[in-house]
Order: structure tokens, then sequence, then C-alpha cells
């Protein structure tokens, strides 16, 4: 549950987002969170033995997907944005463990590592195209600067959010 940042274990994962847009897309993408999902879709026989543990799994994701989702919404940090999405995307990932759907877990956690290091990299690009502003109150008319970016995040986003024909989607239905 730590290494996914389930709620309760979700702070580190907003505080590593401090270091450079390479290693938080990382970070994000390829090692640390992945790391428990895959755990628990791995012990999937044991869990199958167990309903109670897994109406907590499914508890505990789908408490981490609001929270997460809710807290995301009052951030004002670009990367502090990113990071609370995983928290949530993680949750859900957590909860179709919890609901014995592991193939559909695993498959979100692929397709989630794409697009979220796309977001990452392009919140860096954005950053850096900024002048090292990480505030979104203060990145007003991003897309007349750099508009190959602007059209990559919105891709990333679609896809995040589950839009045909993305990945997203996909993982949804």
């Amino acid at each position: 549950m730590g290494k996914s940042a389930q709620l309760g274990l979700h702070v580190w994962l907003p505080d590593a987002m401090e270091g450079p847009t390479p290693v938080s897309a990382l970070i994000h993408a390829a090692t640390m969170v992945t790391a428990g999902i895959f755990l628990v879709a791995k012990c999937s026989p044991l869990f199958e033995l167990s309903n109670v543990a897994r109406e907590l799994i499914v508890i505990v994701g789908a408490l981490t997907a609001f929270f997460a989702a809710t807290v995301a919404i009052t951030q004002n940090d670009i990367k502090k944005i990113i990071a609370y999405s995983t928290c949530s995307q993680l949750g859900y990932m957590f909860m179709a463990c919890g609901l014995s759907v592991y193939n559909v877990a695993i498959f979100h956690l692929m397709t989630h590592a794409f697009f979220k290091a796309l977001l990452f990299l392009g919140a860096g690009n954005v950053i850096h195209a900024m002048h090292h502003e990480q505030n979104i109150q203060k990145m007003g008319n991003c897309w007349k600067k750099i508009p190959c970016t602007y059209a990559l995040m919105w891709i990333g986003s679609l896809a995040l959010s589950g839009i045909f024909p993305f990945a997203g989607f996909y993982q949804r239905i």
C-alpha cells in the first residue's frame, strides 16, 4: 500500500515531485508507484482466498481515488496536481484489484504510465517556458508560446479522462 501511495501512506508522492521533471516522470511512470499495484496483482491467488482482504482493498482504493482527486482540484502547483492525479488513478487500480479484475488493473497501470509520463514531461516544458513558474494561476496564454506542448498536454489529459479513442477509454469499459 505504501509504494502505491494509498490513503494515509500517500504523503511522500507529492513531495517527491520537487525533483527535476524527468526524474518525476520516471518515478510516476515506471518505478515506484507501479510496484505496489503489481505486487497486489501478483499476490492475487492469496487475495482470492479472503473476501475481507479484497473488501479492504476496495475500500482503501475507493477512498484514495476520491480523496486524492479532491485534493488535486484544490492545488495550484502543476506538478502537485499531476502527483495527486496519480494517487487517484492508483486508487482506481487498487480498487480493480480488490474487485478481482487484475487484468484491468495491470492494463490501467501500463496505459497510465504512458500518458502520465507525457503529462509530466509536458509540465516540465511548460514550467521551463514560463521561466520556472509552477503556479497554474500564473500560466495564462501558454498555448501561444508552446502550441506543440499544449496539444500534447491535451492528448495526455484526454487519455487520462478516458475519452474515446485514447487508451484511457479502453481501461474504463
